[in-house]
Order: C-alpha cells, then structure tokens, then sequence
C-alpha cells in the first residue's frame, strides 16, 4: 500500500513546481554558480603563453592529465586560475576519511558529532591547501621545464618569482571553488562540489559529439562507428541509472512498545545496502596508478634518454600499458575489484553498524544481536560488493576497449565520466523532488489549520 509521501510524490507537476518560490530560486542560484565556475575555467594564469600551452597538452594526451582535465572542465587544457579544479579537495577527503577509519583517535573524533566533522573538515581544508601548492609547484616547474626542452617558451618569463605566483593563483582558485560548492550546497541544490565536477565534464560533451558527427561527415569516422558509440554511451547511462538506484534491504525490526493509545506495537524498518557503495572511487585510483609511468614519461621529454636503463623501463612499460591493450585492461579490472572491496571495508563498518542497531534495540530476523548481527552484515555486503565490483569493471572496461577498437578518444564519454555525471543527476533530482514535498506538504499543513479555524 502507498505511503502519504507516495501519493503526493505521483502528484507532483510543473504547476506545483511553479509554485515552489524557493525551489526556484535555489536552481537560479546554483545555475549561476555554475556560470561563474565556466567563466573562470577562461582565466589563464599570469605569466603563461597559450599557444604553446596547446602543443604542451596535445603532447601530455593519454596520461593522468586528461582524468583531471576533464573533471576540470578543460581548465587544465587552458591552464587557467582553476586548472586543479576541487581535485586536490577530494584526494584530501578521501585521505583523511581512510585515516579516520584506521587510526583510532581520529576514529573516536569521528564519532564526536558535528563538531568532529568541523574538525576533519577543517584538517581536510588543510590538506587540500597543501595538496594544491605541491601540484601547482610541479605544474610551475614542469612549464619551465618544457620550455626549455622544446624550445618553446611556455611561460613568458621563467623564474622562483613565477612560480610562487602560480603557487598563490592555483591555491586562490581552488578555494574559491571549495568556497562556490559550499554555497552550492546551502543556498542552492545538491551537494556543490560534484555539481561542479560534473559541470566540468557536461561542459565538455558538445564538442565530443560535435568533433564525432564531423568526423562521420567528413569520412575520417565510419557511420556504423558513430551509431555504436551513441548506442555505447545511452546504454551505459541506463545500465548506470539503474545499478546506481539498486540496493539490498536488510529487514530491521524493533520491539513493541505503547503508544499514545495504549496500544504495544512493534516497529519494523530497512537498512538499505547500496550495490556500489565505494562509488567513483576505485576507478579513479586504478586508472591514476597505471597512467602514472606515461605521464612521468611525457613531462620528462628529452631528459630522460631511450638508450639509458630506465629510458628502456619507461618504454617498455609505455608499450604495455598504454589505452587499450591487453596488460592495461587486465591490470585495470583488477585494481578496480580490489579498490571496490578495500574503499567498501573502509567505508561501512559492520561493527559498528550492529552496535548501533543493539543500541537502539534494532535487530535482524534470526539473527543475534550483536557480533552475529555483524558477521551476517559483513556476509551480505561482501556478496553485494562482488555485484557492484562487476558492475564497475564492466562500465570503465567496455569504453576502453571500444576506443583501442575505433580509435577514438572517450575520456569525456568513458565509464568514470558517466558514472559521475548519472550519480550526480540522480542525487539532483531527488533533491528537487524533496523540496517539492516539504513544499506540498507546508501547503497542506497551511490548508488544515485554516480549516480548523473556520470550523471553530
């Protein structure tokens, strides 16, 4: 039988949406948030010449580099004031997340509520600074480097002065958009910093498919190439729509107890057990770990020569691991299956999750409260885990092979861009149907209190 929320969520229309002031102006908001975060992705830093910034990243392609360009909305590419993106914020929180679930005083300041969240929060904020001046460092450097190797000069005048500038600049930019996605998160809808994650890759999608359809006009890409790539690309999107949305529930009972009536009842909820609890997460890493000799190799440039030891090791390991091939794909499904299962282990703890439920008096059906409730939650969650390990290996593995087999490039459309861009738009979603209940249902409260008063 449907719920109250259940029947005012299937009345849900765009008449009641135009109604909905907040909600509307929350979306106004962070629309404009998201324009503000494109126009900055423009701004190149100070000192750096753009042309040959265009040979740079045409030579650096294939690398980590095209991961963080492409989370950062091509800012990268351009070499502008937001060229890090929220990336170094993210590493930093997955950090301090893992630290907080292996080390046990951050374990018991984790548990303090709200304000050990202000304070991993805040040691997070210092991390991401930290984080953010190293990369920008090695990127100030690298510049240099390059031009000096290349004999192009990318950097207009090369020096420590340079460098700490772009240092301040890339620091400067990526706070302000930890700063925006706050915002984002208060005042608009969503949580700020994946929308604007996920900005960065929609940004960059029209010029996939524009650079695609003009191919297939031009005759460089077969027809029957551009059907399978969007046949590929909406399958993927429906497949991750629909896993992302799969979980198991785990039946939790409570005892009886007396209500208002006088009546014992017995209550009796879900604990739902996502199927991709580790997310995004182990793509990432294992993609990051395997491109890592490639990127080192291309910022090297003629430092390193071919004929030395470790020229030989650095082409080897190019050869072999490169996009596509066989070693690559292999190592890369397995690092995926083992991320999936070490970031889950990290995430949710059994444990802990049995104790509260012992806490509170909540129990699964034959199951003992306590160690036993743990070890079947620990049982369950490593089946589901092997699901959604499948399931990911299969979303970031088919577009690699499908771009060894065609030819193209399918970082913007490939599996951890998809699988971002659907997570978010869910979550998204399901935020504006939230708002449009409590919306309805302040409508409602509104409506029986002036009925009360006529009636009195």
């Amino acid at each position: 039988m449907a719920s109250r929320a259940d029947n005012i969520a299937s009345t849900l229309s765009l008449a009641n949406f135009s109604k909905a002031t907040d909600l509307k102006s929350r979306i106004w908001f962070t629309v404009g948030a998201l324009i503000v975060f494109r126009f900055l992705s423009f701004v190149p830093l100070p000192g750096v010449n753009p042309l040959v910034l265009e040979q740079l990243y045409a030579k650096t392609q294939g690398g980590i580099l095209d991961i963080f360009n492409t989370f950062s909305g091509g800012s990268l590419e351009r070499m502008s004031l937001i060229a890090l993106g929220v990336m170094p914020y993210i590493t930093a929180s997955i950090v301090v997340q893992l630290a907080a679930s292996l080390h046990p005083a951050l374990a018991s300041l984790k548990k303090e509520g709200e304000s050990g969240r202000k304070k991993l929060n805040q040691w997070t904020r210092y991390g991401a600074v930290l984080l953010t001046a190293i990369q920008g460092w090695a990127i100030a450097s690298g510049l240099e480097a390059y031009g000096t190797s290349s004999g192009l000069q990318a950097v207009v005048i090369p020096g420590p002065l340079f460098r700490v500038c772009a240092v301040i600049s890339l620091i400067g930019g990526t706070m302000f958009l930890l700063w925006l996605g706050e915002q984002i998160t208060s005042r608009g809808i969503g949580n700020g910093t994946s929308l604007i994650i996920m900005a960065g890759i929609v940004a960059q999608m029209p010029q996939f498919f524009v650079q695609l359809f003009e191919g297939g006009r031009s005759g460089s890409v077969n027809g029957l190439t551009i059907f399978a790539m969007v046949a590929l690309v909406v399958g993927m999107i429906l497949f991750i729509a629909f896993m992302e949305r799969a979980s198991r529930r785990v039946l939790i009972q409570y005892p009886k107890r007396a209500t208002q009536n006088g009546m014992m009842h017995a209550d009796s909820s879900h604990l739902p057990l996502k199927i991709n609890t580790a997310g995004v997460i182990p793509p990432i890493f294992a993609s990051s770990l395997l491109l890592l000799p490639l990127t080192i190799t291309q910022f090297a440039g003629k430092s390193v020569s071919p004929d030395s030891v470790l020229g030989k090791v650095i082409v080897t390991l190019n050869q072999y691991l490169g996009h596509g091939k066989p070693l690559y794909m292999a190592l890369y499904a397995l690092g995926i299956v083992f991320f999936c299962f070490f970031y889950t282990a990290v995430v949710f703890n059994p444990e802990e999750t049995a104790d509260n439920l012992k806490r509170n008096g909540g129990f699964v059906p034959g199951i003992r409260p306590g160690k036993n409730t743990a070890t079947y939650l620990d049982y369950v969650l490593t089946r589901i885990t092997v699901i959604g390990a499948a399931y990911i290996t299969i979303v970031c593995v088919v577009p690699e092979f499908f771009m060894e087999q065609t030819g193209l490039k399918l970082v913007v459309a490939g599996g951890t861009s998809l699988l971002i861009v659907v997570n978010v738009t869910v979550d998204t979603i399901t935020q504006i149907q939230s708002h449009m209940l409590a919306h309805q249902y302040g409508d409602l409260m509104k409506k029986k209190a002036k009925l009360k008063g006529r009636m009195r």
